[in-house]
Formats: structure tokens, sequence, C-alpha cells
């Protein structure tokens, strides 16, 4: 039996034998000096995967974010996104910090947004307001539930943004996942967004990196920023083909994820004190989140126990419980999870309404 279950997110992965294998086997340079040949290899299959001119190999996806705020957006001007993006709310202020930049926030069901709402939060030119720059779009949406925009929808908010002469970056970190529960392909969706990141290390399992990917002019003024930030890497060859690896061999594997998000929201949903936020066969992705009764023990409370148990998932707010599902973790594992959670519930005195009895 599974003593250890991490479903804080899909970040917690780690390299498989054949990924270390890939890393060991990589051909290296210095990325800083242009010559590291396993990165350019990375940075040409992931711009052709997307149908951009150019793409940038980067630590992490909030560098990858911020480099395309920072690459398209002057100090002053406004950039409009979901309330609940991940700009927002994980990226330590980045956007003022390092752009300048003021966010307008749109409403919307699971991160999801209409063109009617882009409209409505543009400013228009006028001496006293920010200048509108950039949309954010974020597939699959994190604090939504992990739901993945539907291509007609997208196409729709895109074409307004462009037509009212705003930059469309897209947040994919998770976009593999929305392209593995949608049946668009990658590229088919990014044709209509300006700029992309991607990030290689949450359900991809590499340990470290992500890209921005657009259009090369803004490619070659990001490396410049990337440098700027100290995010330039030297021998970066042995990550980058951790990713390479990750397209190769754990795209398709996806689906798993999801199957295993809606396994465990099947065996949550009769548990004492616990309210799904989606009906388990409507979880799109690999995310599952579910709230206890404000009458019961708080989030927090609730994961510290089933971490002491030996299950990890996150608390997001007061009485809100996220889990994430990834490679590391099979059935066998969410099963035991669910079966933690249900003994937590339990010992909490927890009834089905979530109070204590």
């Amino acid at each position: 039996m599974t003593e250890h279950i991490d479903l804080r997110s899909d970040t917690v992965t780690r390299p498989t034998n054949a990924m270390h294998a890939a890393m060991q086997s990589a051909e290296l340079g210095d990325d800083v000096l242009g010559d590291d040949p396993t990165v350019k290899a990375l940075e040409r299959r992931i711009s052709d995967l997307l149908g951009k001119e150019a793409a940038l190999f980067t630590p992490s996806g909030t560098m990858a974010n911020q480099l395309a705020i920072r690459s398209i957006c002057e100090g002053g001007d406004e950039i409009i996104a979901h309330r609940d993006s991940h700009i927002i709310h994980y990226e330590t202020g980045g956007p003022a910090a390092l752009s300048g930049c003021m966010i307008a926030t749109l409403e919307g069901e699971g991160g999801i947004f209409t063109a009617e709402d882009i409209k409505s939060a543009m400013r228009g030119v006028d001496d006293h307001n920010p200048f509108d720059r950039m949309l954010v779009v974020e597939n699959t949406h994190n604090r939504g539930g992990g739901i993945p925009w539907r291509l007609e929808d997208f196409e729709d908010v895109a074409f307004q943004a462009r037509n009212l002469g705003l930059h469309v970056h897209v947040d994919g970190a998770r976009l593999f996942n929305a392209v593995a529960a949608s049946g668009y392909d990658a590229k088919t969706f990014a044709t209509s967004a300006d700029s992309v990141s991607v990030c290689f290390s949450k359900g991809l399992g590499a340990p470290v990196g992500s890209a921005l990917v657009g259009p090369e002019k803004m490619i070659t003024r990001a490396r410049r920023f990337r440098k700027m930030l100290g995010g330039s890497m030297r021998q970066a060859g042995m990550l980058a083909a951790a990713a390479i690896h990750a397209l190769d061999h754990h795209l398709e594997r996806l689906v798993e994820d999801h199957e295993n998000a809606k396994l465990l929201a099947r065996e949550l949903q009769d548990v004492p004190g616990i309210t799904l936020r989606l009906e388990p066969e409507k979880t799109p992705t690999n995310m599952v989140f579910f709230t206890l009764d404000e009458r019961g023990p708080d989030a927090a409370r609730y994961c510290e126990q089933l971490a002491a148990a030996g299950v990890q998932m996150i608390p997001l707010g007061p009485y809100m419980v996220r889990a994430v599902t990834h490679l590391d973790v099979d059935r066998a594992g969410i099963m035991h999870a669910a079966g933690v959670c249900r003994k937590v519930s339990d010992a909490l005195g927890m009834t089905s309404q979530g109070a204590r009895r």
C-alpha cells in the first residue's frame, strides 16, 4: 500500500528513469553564449508545435509570463485578465513590480469570459487612462478548477481583443491538459494568440522549465529581459532534454491523469463533510476541488490531518481544498488517498453536512 500520496500539485512530479537517461546523455553547450544545442532543439520543437516563429526556454512559467508582459507592455499600461488569473495571484505582483502595469479584472465562471466582457473592460484612449495593451487568457484555468477553454470561445475573445488593439497572451502552463481534454491540437489553439507560455514541469513531468513562444522580434526582446532578470542558464541542455523527452513521451498519457481525477471525485462525492465543486464526470482535467462546511474544520486543518495520514492536498481558501493528479500517482494511489479522506473526515467528526457530530 502506498504510504505517501502527494496531490498538492502536478509540479511535484519527479523525472522518470527514462527522463533521467535523456538528461544524462544530452549534448551540452552554454546557452547564455547561444550554443547549447539541446536548448536550441527544444526551442525549435516547441515553436513548431505551437506554430510560432520563435521560443525562449525559461526556468519557470512565472518568468515566461512576466517576460511576455515586459516585452510587450510599457509602464502605465493596463492588462486585462480574469480576476483569478495566475499572473494576479501567484506571481508576486510581477506585472506592477517588473513592468509597471495595472490589471483590469474580468468575471466569469471557471475563469472563462466573453468577447463582450473584454469590450466592456476597455477604457478607451484618454489622457486620464492607462493604455489597454494586453489580454491574458489562462488555459487550463487553475483557480477556475482546471477548466479548459473551448476553441470557439477562445477564438471569439481573441478576435475581439485583436480588433481592439490588444496583444493576446495565453498562459498555457497546462495547455497540453486542455488539448488532451478538448480535442483540438495545440497549434490550432495557439493560432489566435500572439504569444503563449507553456510549462514542462507540471503534467509533463520535467523537473524544471517553461517556454515563451511568439513572434521572433518579441522573443529576441524577451531573451534580453531574461538575462536582466537572472533567468539565463549555462549548460541548460540537461533540463531541455527532460522537456524534449516529456514532449516525446508524456503528452498522450495526460488523459490518464484526467481519468484519475474523475476517479478521485467519484470516490469523494459521498465522503462526509465534502462538497465537490463539480460533479465527478464533469471534472475536466487533472484537478479536483471540494469545499468543507463552515461548521466543521477549515481547509488548513483538514489538510494538516490528511498530511499526518500520508496524503497531501492544498488549501486554496478557508474551506476550499484542491487535489491535482499527475504521473507519480496511479489508480491505486488515488483509491488510497480517497480512503484516507474518508478516515480523516470520520476522525474529525464530520457529518454529511460538514458539521461536527
